[in-house]
């Protein structure tokens, strides 16, 4: 792998931000969107809110490790400005919809370009070394959470002028992006560690038996799976668990998540540096979920407001798992494979956006309708807690399997 260029490395970091701000814009007005389109209560609205996230999950499963095969091919920078357009595309159309058709046309678009994560996680990979992937892994995460910061709390202001305000403002925000990238953003991947395109790799099935060849990496996708589920539980169910259970405005909603960004900001860049210095990789991704597991038990019965804040704390915390997790994967891989990895991940990753918002929302759906035999807002988190234990046994087993 090539050494390191501070410049290359600031402005991944830049899309990353830009673009996941862009994204977070929108979560905290899509219930009240969903809402005024359905004309119904907030147990229909999340039913749909899970669909939408599976109309955008669904093509990402199809379409994400051909455009992982085309970066190892064209290079990152093709394949990155493409996602970014088609998010802004989605804003678009979701910024003008009529009715809820057109918020499942939009989240489609989106889903077929939506690779922007995983051509950077891609691109990093390249710019990166054995002794310092870790912690680039660990600066990238943190540009996720800063635009988290910036995203929701702008999302949640804009809602005051309207439930479409923000989408506009998103789509504004990722075409500059894609401006900024065009002019600026320099290609990662050097000609000779680029590879020819191939179909039979460049299908959700071609990906995983390609990745399936390493051991190692086949137990942690496995786990990767189940953490994947477990943190739908947080984008999806969020909005509508805090309005139905402490009855949070948009505002607030957009303010929180604000404050889980920023979270995620001191985790990955302070946080990781610390642990990654003195723990190897493996303890990190146990004590991260040890962590996140505990984050969502406290969410599933939290009866009062001010147990939300340390259990965000906590949760946040042991993201530093997926940093571990992903400097393990990218360590294993060849260089000219990457990007292969990176969107069989995403394919992975969109699978579990197919079947995690609806099954998560649904189970809110459940268990805050009128006619549910139990009252439990909390049920997603609980789920969530459950699959996080069973990623930490699949862990602990792939990592002993590895030592023999």
């Amino acid at each position: 792998m090539s050494s390191v260029y501070p410049s290359r490395l600031l402005f991944i970091i830049l899309v990353v931000v830009i673009d996941t701000a862009g994204f977070g814009l929108i979560f905290p007005v899509l219930p009240q969107l969903l809402r005024e389109l359905l004309h119904a209560d907030i147990s229909t609205a999340a039913r749909y809110g899970g669909w939408l996230a599976f109309a955008y999950a669904s093509m990402q499963f199809i379409f994400a490790p051909v455009l992982g095969g085309l970066s190892d091919h064209y290079g990152r920078r093709p394949v990155l400005l493409s996602s970014l357009l088609g998010f802004s595309i989605d804003c678009l159309f979701l910024a003008f919809a009529p009715n809820i058709a057109w918020l499942f046309v939009g989240r489609a678009i989106a889903g077929i370009t939506g690779a922007s994560y995983a051509v950077a996680s891609a691109c990093i990979a390249d710019i990166s070394t054995d002794e310092n992937r870790t912690r680039h892994y660990g600066l990238i995460n943190a540009a996720f959470g800063l635009g988290f910061i910036v995203g929701p709390a702008i999302g949640g202001a804009l809602g005051q002028w309207g439930t479409h305000t923000p989408f506009i403002a998103a789509a504004a925000l990722s075409f500059l992006n894609c401006i900024l990238g065009y002019f600026f953003f320099p290609e990662s991947l050097p000609v000779e560690h680029r590879r020819p395109f191939d179909w039979k790799r460049a299908n959700p099935l071609g990906a995983l038996r390609h990745l399936a060849r390493f051991p190692l990496v086949k137990s942690l996708i496995l786990s990767m799976l189940l953490i994947s589920f477990a943190t739908h539980s947080m984008e999806s169910v969020w909005a509508f668990f805090t309005i139905e259970k402490f009855g949070w405005s948009n505002q607030l909603i957009g303010y929180s998540l604000a404050f889980v960004g920023l979270l995620s900001v001191l985790s990955q860049t302070w946080l990781v540096g610390v642990v990654s210095r003195r723990l190897p990789d493996k303890q990190i991704a146990v004590i991260g979920l040890l962590c996140m597991t505990a984050g969502y038990l406290l969410f599933a019965f939290a009866w009062w407001q001010w147990v939300l804040l340390p259990a965000l704390m906590i949760y946040i915390a042991g993201s530093i798992q997926g940093t571990a997790m992903q400097s393990i994967v990218a360590g294993a891989m060849p260089d000219n494979e990457q990007g292969e990895l990176q969107g069989g991940l995403g394919s992975l990753m969109g699978l579990t956006t197919l079947l995690a918002p609806p099954v998560l929302t649904g189970s809110f759906a459940w268990a805050t309708a009128g006619t549910s035999p139990v009252y439990f807002p909390g049920m997603p988190y609980l789920i969530a807690g459950v699959l996080t234990i069973c990623s930490l046994v699949l862990l602990m087993r792939g990592f002993r399997k590895a030592a023999k």
